[in-house]
C-alpha cells in the first residue's frame, strides 16, 4: 500500500510540472504560427502600387482570413489596376458599413488558394469567394501575340510580384461576381428613400366636384384631376377631396407638417429669413400651401434670399395685399427641380411657368450656365438650387425678386401728357336739313353758307 501511495504521488507531481511547459509551448507555436512573415505576399500586397485594391481589403477587415489561407497553401492575387474603381458611386457603395458582406466577397473572387504561374494555360480555378474564374490563352490572328485573360479580363503585369507564398498578376478590370452586382443594382429600393413618394389627386367629376371611384395608382409627378384655380376658389365643394397619401392616420398627405419642415429647412439653411417671415408672420399663405398639399396638389417655391428682400420698398410692401401678390407670384403649381427647369430651358429657350397669380406666369431662360428668371432689371437667377424637395414641395433659391410684367395698356387709350385733338363737329336741325335740300333741288344751295 506505501508503494502504490508512493507511486500516485509521483505521478501527479510529474502532470503537475509538465502541464505548464506544455502549455507554453502549445501558446508559443500558436502565436508563431498567427504571425506574418514580413517576406509574405499579402505584405507585398498592401506595399504595392494597387492602393485602391489594398485599402478595400483594410477595410473588409479580411487580413486575419487571409493569414490564416497564407499559412495553409499559396495564393493567386488578380490585382486589379487603380483606374479600374473609376465609379465612385460604386466604391461608395462598397465603402457602406451595411455591404461588408459585398465588399468581402469582391475581395475574395479576385483570390484564389492555389498558385498559378504567367506559363499556366487555359483553367479553372475556385475562388475564395466559391465562385469560378476561367483562364485562357488567346493569340491574336493578326499580330500572333499570345494574350492572357481571366473573365474577360486581360492580365496586363503577369507575375508583377512574386514571393514565395503566392504571387500578383495585374489585371486591366474588376472580377465583380454576380451577386455583388445584384446588391449594387438594387440598392435605391422605395423602401430605403425617405422622400414621400407623389401621389396624384383623385378623379373627381368636374361637375359635381365629387369622387368618381377611388383612383387608381399614378405615376410621381402626375397632374391633379382639377386645375389648382378650384383649389383656391372659396368653398368646401369646390376644392377636391384629399388625395391618398402615406402622412397621417387617414393615409392622407399631411400638407401642413411638410409646409413646416420646408420652412424650417429655410431657417437653417440660413439667408432666406425674410421669406420665411412673410410666409408666416406677414401673410396666411404657410395655411393656404399647407391645404394645397394636402390636397394632393404640388408646389415649386422661387425663394428670393434675403439680400434680394432688402431691396424691396416701403411703397412695394405698404400696399393692401401686396405681400400676397408678390409671393403668389414665385409659386409655381408643378413640381420643379433644378435639373428639371435647366433641361427644359436648354431644350425650348424659353419657358413659361403658371402661378398662383393667375394669369401671370414666370419666364425662364438659360443663361450664363444657370436658369435665369424674369427679363431686364426686374430678372433673377439661380442661385441656391434644391434647397427642400420631398416630392411636393421644391424650393429653389434666386437672387432677386420677381415682380410680374406691367399689363399691356389698351392702344386706343390716350397717353397721359399727350394734348387730345378734338373736331367740333356742327350740327344742323331737321328743319335746316330739309332747307338746304329743296334748294339744292333747284340750284340754289351754295347761295347760303349755312348749307355749304
Amino acid at each position: 500500500m506505501a508503494m502504490d501511495a508512493i507511486t500516485i504521488i509521483h505521478a501527479i507531481f510529474t502532470i503537475l510540472v509538465l502541464l505548464p511547459i506544455t502549455t507554453f509551448s502549445i501558446s508559443s507555436t500558436s502565436q508563431s504560427q498567427s504571425q506574418i512573415n514580413s517576406n509574405s505576399i499579402l505584405v507585398a500586397l498592401l506595399d504595392s502600387h494597387y492602393t485602391e485594391l489594398a485599402e478595400l481589403v483594410e477595410k473588409a477587415m479580411l487580413l486575419q482570413k487571409l493569414e490564416d489561407t497564407v499559412s495553409v497553401h499559396n495564393i493567386t492575387i488578380f490585382a486589379p489596376k487603380n483606374q479600374a474603381f473609376f465609379d465612385p458611386d460604386f466604391k461608395r457603395f462598397l465603402l457602406e458599413p451595411r455591404n461588408l458582406n459585398s465588399l468581402q466577397t469582391l475581395i475574395m473572387s479576385h483570390i484564389i488558394p492555389t498558385r498559378i504561374g504567367s506559363k499556366t494555360g487555359s483553367a479553372r480555378h475556385r475562388t475564395l469567394a466559391g465562385d469560378h474564374h476561367h483562364l485562357r490563352l488567346q493569340t491574336n490572328s493578326t499580330t500572333t501575340d499570345t494574350q492572357w485573360t481571366v473573365d474577360g479580363a486581360c492580365i496586363t503585369h503577369p507575375d508583377a510580384v512574386t514571393r514565395p507564398d503566392g504571387v500578383i498578376h495585374g489585371i486591366d478590370h474588376l472580377l465583380v461576381p454576380r451577386s455583388v452586382q445584384d446588391d449594387f443594382n438594387h440598392r435605391r429600393s422605395l423602401r430605403s428613400i425617405s422622400a414621400v413618394k407623389p401621389e396624384g389627386a383623385p378623379e373627381v367629376d368636374p361637375r359635381t366636384h365629387r369622387l368618381k371611384k377611388p383612383a387608381p395608382p399614378s405615376n410621381p409627378g402626375s397632374q391633379p384631376a382639377l386645375p389648382i384655380s378650384d383649389a383656391l376658389a372659396p368653398g368646401p365643394a369646390i376644392s377636391p377631396a384629399p388625395a391618398p397619401g402615406p402622412g397621417g392616420p387617414h393615409h392622407h398627405f399631411n400638407g401642413e407638417a411638410q409646409v413646416k419642415d420646408f420652412i424650417q429647412t429655410l431657417l437653417h439653411y440660413g439667408g432666406y429669413n425674410e421669406m420665411a417671415d412673410i410666409l408666416v408672420n406677414l401673410t396666411s399663405l404657410a395655411t393656404e400651401m399647407g391645404r394645397l398639399v394636402s390636397e394632393g396638389y404640388v408646389l415649386t417655391v422661387l425663394a428670393p434670399n434675403d439680400e434680394a428682400m432688402a431691396k424691396l420698398t416701403t411703397d412695394q410692401l405698404s400696399e393692401p395685399g401686396s405681400p400676397e401678390q408678390i409671393m403668389y407670384y414665385h409659386l409655381i403649381p408643378e413640381y420643379q427641380t433644378e435639373e428639371s427647369m435647366y433641361n427644359s430651358v436648354r431644350r425650348f429657350g424659353k419657358v413659361n411657368y403658371d402661378t398662383l397669380r393667375v394669369p401671370h406666369k414666370v419666364v425662364a431662360q438659360e443663361a450664363d450656365g444657370s436658369v435665369k428668371f424674369g427679363d431686364g432689371d426686374g430678372s433673377a437667377y439661380l442661385f441656391d438650387p434644391d434647397i427642400y424637395t420631398d416630392g411636393r414641395i421644391s424650393v429653389q433659391g434666386i437672387d432677386g425678386v420677381l415682380l410680374p410684367p406691367e399689363e399691356v395698356k389698351d392702344e386706343t387709350r390716350v397717353k397721359a401728357g399727350q394734348p387730345a385733338k378734338v373736331v367740333v363737329k356742327q350740327r344742323r336741325g331737321k328743319l335746316m336739313e330739309a332747307t338746304c335740300w329743296m334748294l339744292g333741288t333747284i340750284g340754289q344751295h351754295s347761295s347760303f353758307t349755312s348749307c355749304q
